[in-house]
């Protein structure tokens, strides 16, 4: 693990100049860092409308109301998050300004709205719930004990803002519960260009997110938040990265094409896992407002100006990574968002913002439909 530059805040200057941090300090966070188009609040009030729909016609034709996105869950896992000892001063913010043990709920998934087959191979995610938090919260979430995390296996959003994703979004919404069949067909074509496209060094988000994502085990994959949120007194984004052989030895791997293939190799695994799978929880530091955005989703912060830093360990012992019946009545009652959070991790941007609005109204049906409470564990 290595430290940047240390932050512009007076109290970060002791390194500054060091041969050793070659890095341009942290950009400190301000409020003045996002700023809203003027139309935005007509797009988020669109958006919210858009997904609840798609949550509605998926509910009304399954019979149970699912999330409006990342419907489908390929494992819920219980196990630990250990922040890191020792962390230099601009890592050492918020959930990770004291080492500390908590427990963790982790999420795999795969959107869009529908329980759709995994032979239409969509772009893989990941919810992270870190339990046991203490510190102040952000405001209409001061009742709540969780930060989480979320992420999907790249580092950028397919749009720059709120009104490229309500035009993805109403695109979507007009697929949804309509031709399964076509679109396993239409998956593989896309997945063959994509594959050549890779093949000469390049890839296509919007190809991924239309069915042409690799059919790769989802444990190998390499998640991103895409999207920037307060740390402490800096910015950053968040990763999450395979460290331990055993999920390292599954990047790239390919799944057959069967319906529940995502799950089914998620189960095999921690079902004879011998030793705890262990991801790196790392943040990416912003150090250029104009190069690192923070209101343009589809930029990805260049690696070689920000690199990414380890801060935590997620830790995942052996067990029932799926239940039929049971995991999925759990995962009735929970939700992930980014906003449960801790007022140092406010999530930033325009795509955020939406978020706040969009996934509140989809908890909202959802609860209401299934006639099931969702609330935040606190163990």
């Amino acid at each position: 693990m290595s430290a940047g530059t240390p932050s512009t805040d007076s109290s970060f200057h002791a390194d500054a100049g060091h041969p050793m941090n070659p890095f341009a300090p942290p950009v400190a966070f301000d409020p003045s860092v996002e700023q809203p188009e003027k139309d935005e609040a007509e797009h988020i009030a669109a958006l919210s409308e858009v997904f609840t729909g798609m949550a509605r016609t998926v509910a009304d034709e399954e019979g149970h109301a699912h999330r409006a996105v990342h419907a489908k869950g390929q494992g819920l896992l219980k196990g630990e998050f250990q922040v890191f000892e020792g962390l230099p001063p601009e890592l050492a913010q918020g959930l990770f300004a004291i080492p500390a043990r908590h427990p963790a709920l982790m999420r795999l998934s795969s959107p869009p709205a529908e329980q759709l087959p995994d032979t239409v191979s969509t772009p893989r995610a990941v919810a992270v719930k870190v339990l046991e938090v203490a510190g102040e919260r952000l405001p209409g979430d001061e009742e709540q004990h969780t930060q989480d995390f979320l992420m999907v296996n790249g580092p950028a959003f397919s749009t720059p803002g709120v009104a490229g994703f309500l035009r993805a979004a109403r695109l979507l919404a007009s697929t949804t519960e309509r031709m399964p069949r076509t679109k396993r067909v239409i998956s593989a074509t896309l997945r063959a260009a994509e594959a050549a496209l890779e093949a000469v060094g390049t890839e296509s988000a919007t190809l991924k997110s239309m069915g042409g994502e690799p059919q790769h085990h989802p444990l190998g994959e390499t998640f991103f938040s895409q999207v920037p949120y307060r740390y402490g007194a800096c910015i950053a984004k968040f990763s999450l990265a395979p460290l331990s052989d055993s999920l390292l030895a599954l990047k790239d791997q390919s799944l057959t094409g069967n319906e529940d293939a995502q799950r089914d190799a998620v189960v095999a695994f921690f079902a004879t896992l011998e030793e705890p799978a262990v991801w790196a929880l790392r943040v990416q530091l912003c150090r250029d407002l104009e190069r690192m955005p923070v209101e343009d989703a589809s930029v990805a912060w260049p690696e070689e100006e920000s690199p990414w830093q380890e801060v935590a360990h997620l830790i995942m012992p052996r067990q029932a990574a799926w239940q039929e019946g049971e995991s999925q009545a759990a995962e009735d009652a929970l939700a992930f968002a980014p906003w449960h959070a801790l007022a140092a991790h406010q999530p930033l941007g325009s795509i955020n913002r939406a978020r706040r609005v969009v996934m509140a109204g989809s908890r909202r049906f959802r609860s209401d439909f299934n006639r099931c409470p969702i609330h935040e564990p606190r163990s």
